[in-house]
């Protein structure tokens, strides 16, 4: 059954404050508000429950497929970065998008013995520095 219109589902940190928000809603629902519909041809709604399902695991860590992706184009997120050859270390958009990170928000590094520690800068601390 092909579709006429598409959503944007919600992922990550955003549809698990949202499925919180709407836990007094039956599943089909809150799948709906969420995102995790479509409309047919017919103008009739559609709600993905499957997707629905596999998205709110996803968004709380638990990997479905680790060998390889939903769609088998790009890459799936491990959790896991090299340094490259000119010794930066790049974080992912997936990662940021399930932060809800948006272009401009700020982190304060601080370093320890093998380990890094991002932390977001506030918009009071912002003030402040």
């Amino acid at each position: 059954m092909a579709t006429e219109t598409e959503t944007t589902p919600l992922i990550g940190k955003p549809l698990l404050q949202k499925v919180k928000e709407l836990r007094h809603l039956p599943r089909r629902e809150t799948a709906k508000r969420c995102g995790y519909f479509t409309i047919t041809k017919n103008n009739q709604t559609r709600v993905n429950i499957g997707e629905f399902l596999n998205a709110i695991i996803e968004a709380r860590g638990i990997p479905l497929s680790p060998e390889g992706t939903k769609d088998g184009r790009g890459r799936e997120p491990t959790y896991r970065v090299s340094v490259h050859k000119n010794g930066q270390i790049v974080i992912g958009s997936t990662y940021t998008q399930e932060m809800g990170l948006k272009p401009g928000d700020e982190f304060e590094i601080k370093l320890g013995y093998k380990h890094i520690h991002l932390i977001q800068v506030g918009e009071d601390q912002k003030e402040e520095g």
